[in-house]
């Protein structure tokens, strides 16, 4: 199971000590409702390196984002789910709307996002790559989202 953490300075530090023999995997999201193709995006992620990190939006981030009915589950509540996966080692929540800051804080070896998104449009890529890092864009299951499963409760 892996560990959440509500400060990433603590993760920096925990990093500092893995890092030596470890590829460091980031990626990031809402994950407001988790669903399979969370599931599956999280396992890939996590074949690609040896310890996943999932940054978090925070709960005015994903309402920023996604509107104010989002999220429907709290931050620590999706934090504390992600990190109780097997896939997920650390889970850290960020308030920015993006992940840019704590990707640079973090300095992954590898950064990874949904197939939904095109190398050139992930958030921090050009800087992982700056210092040889890689940045994938990873399978991405059609039909499968927090937003769809949100509809289908609101037309029951």
């Amino acid at each position: 199971m892996g560990q959440f953490y509500t400060e990433s300075s603590t993760l920096i530090e925990k990093l500092s000590s893995i890092r030596k023999n470890k590829k460091i995997v980031f990626t990031n999201g809402c994950f407001d409702l988790l669903h399979i193709g969370h599931v599956k995006y999280l396992k890939e992620a996590k074949s690609k390196g040896d310890f996943l990190i999932v940054g978090i939006n925070s709960d005015a981030s994903v309402r920023r984002l996604k509107g104010p009915t989002r999220p429907i589950q709290n931050e620590s509540d999706r934090s504390e789910i992600l990190a109780a996966l097997e896939a997920v080692d650390a889970t850290v929540v960020f308030t920015e709307d993006t992940p840019e800051l704590l990707i640079k804080s973090l300095k992954p070896d590898i950064l990874v996002k949904g197939g939904d998104w095109k190398i050139s449009q992930i958030v921090g890529g050009d800087f992982v790559q700056s210092y040889g890092g890689q940045v994938l864009s990873l399978m991405f299951i059609d039909g499968k989202s927090t937003t769809n499963i949100v509809s289908k409760i609101e037309k029951s």
